[in-house]
């Protein structure tokens, strides 16, 4: 009989916490944007009896009804302490790594077949479109963290080896054409070159980077020392603090000096008015701060430098670039920067608009697994 009791209690108390938590859902305000993901949440999908029956519908709400649960972000922390109380060293596809910081996942079972041979041929295609027209034209590709500081990766965790792909990238485009970031990233990994928090490279990585690809194309790299740099954060919790929400060791963000002191000509998304900076100081006080970096990701950026040498680079990139850029400027009179992840028109005429030939260098910079997933144009 206490067997049975116990039983309906049970029951009883899992009925009540289901009907008690979709009570408050129901009454829980709809939420447009995650400050701490930084993203657009899901929006509750229209029903019809297609969508229903195609299962779209259902999966669109599973996805509105989990963005949009009631205290989201606390039942993450919650999730996430329990795993770790379970011993888990990987949560939501992030490592808890052995220094106290977190390193994202990416698995070759995540990539779809076909996928690399589709970037590699419009890879191919770019590159030979602009060959003896452009001055220099380099690929850049930076290994992801998980490939670089592999000593702070849990034991045994697996991750997707992106050393043979950069092979196949400097054999579709010749070895001339690609920057080894894999080295550079490489001979500094004790230094601070990924963020902690995030999955980005810090400004220290990107100017190593930047070193490598200035020496490749025959400039000169400005510096980057102490007198070059100013810290513009310290509490900086990036994308995959978002993905645990368990407290962490907060990340400092830096810039380059020299590119904060100058005023330029930045034109975002074709306007014609300008801003006086590359940098924007009011994301440093949102969840998004490397935002701070050209005003977070735009479809296309212009940049006018006043360096007067008659030079363009266009840069084609992903958010990798971002704080890459004001070393890059100290060297062009224009620079063009293009996101294909926004921009959804013909790539070759907008080069075409803004090149002269044997004047302008193209660069691709994105790190490998967004170049994977992410990389596609139309000619």
């Amino acid at each position: 009989m206490e067997t049975k009791h116990t039983t309906i209690i049970s029951i009883c108390l899992t009925a009540g916490t289901i009907l008690f938590l979709a009570v408050v859902n129901l009454f829980t305000p709809v939420r447009i944007f995650s400050q701490t993901e930084n993203r657009i949440l899901e929006k509750r999908p229209v029903f019809s009896l297609s969508a229903l029956f195609a299962g779209e519908y259902t999966r669109s709400y599973e996805a509105y009804v989990t963005d949009q649960f009631a205290a989201r972000d606390l039942w993450i922390g919650i999730k996430t302490r329990t795993d770790i109380a379970a011993g888990k060293k990987e949560v939501g596809g992030v490592y808890l790594a052995k220094d106290g910081s977190l390193i994202e996942q990416h698995l070759a079972t995540a990539i779809g077949e076909g996928v690399v041979e589709k970037r590699l041929s419009l890879l191919g295609a770019l590159v030979q479109q602009y060959e003896g027209r452009a001055g220099n034209i380099r690929i850049l590709l930076a290994p992801t963290a998980d490939n670089i500081l592999t000593d702070r990766l849990p034991d045994y965790a697996p991750y997707y080896d992106q050393e043979p792909f950069l092979k196949q990238v400097a054999e579709r485009v010749g070895e001339a054409c690609v920057i080894d970031s894999m080295d550079v990233m490489r001979a500094h990994q004790s230094e601070y070159i990924y963020y902690g928090t995030d999955h980005h490279w810090t400004t220290l990585g990107a100017y190593y980077n930047y070193v490598s690809w200035a020496e490749s194309i025959g400039l000169t790299p400005v510096s980057y020392e102490e007198a070059d740099r100013e810290t513009v954060s310290e509490n900086f919790l990036g994308t995959l603090h978002s993905k645990v929400n368990i407290e962490v060791k907060p990340d400092s963000i830096e810039a380059y000096r020299p590119g904060a002191d100058k005023e330029y000509r930045v034109y975002y998304d074709f306007s014609e008015t300008a801003l006086s900076s590359m940098y924007a100081p009011a994301h440093l006080s949102t969840k998004n701060q490397y935002g701070y970096f050209l005003d977070d990701n735009h479809p296309f950026v212009r940049i006018e430098t006043g360096v007067e040498n008659g030079r363009t680079l266009f840069l084609i990139k992903d958010s990798y670039a971002n704080c890459f850029v004001p070393f890059a400027a100290e060297h062009y009179e224009t620079v063009c920067i293009v996101d294909l992840r926004y921009y959804n028109m013909k790539l070759y005429n907008l080069i075409d608009t803004y090149m002269e030939e044997g004047q302008t260098d193209i660069l691709v910079l994105y790190n490998v697994i967004h170049f994977i997933s992410d990389f596609q144009y139309y000619r």
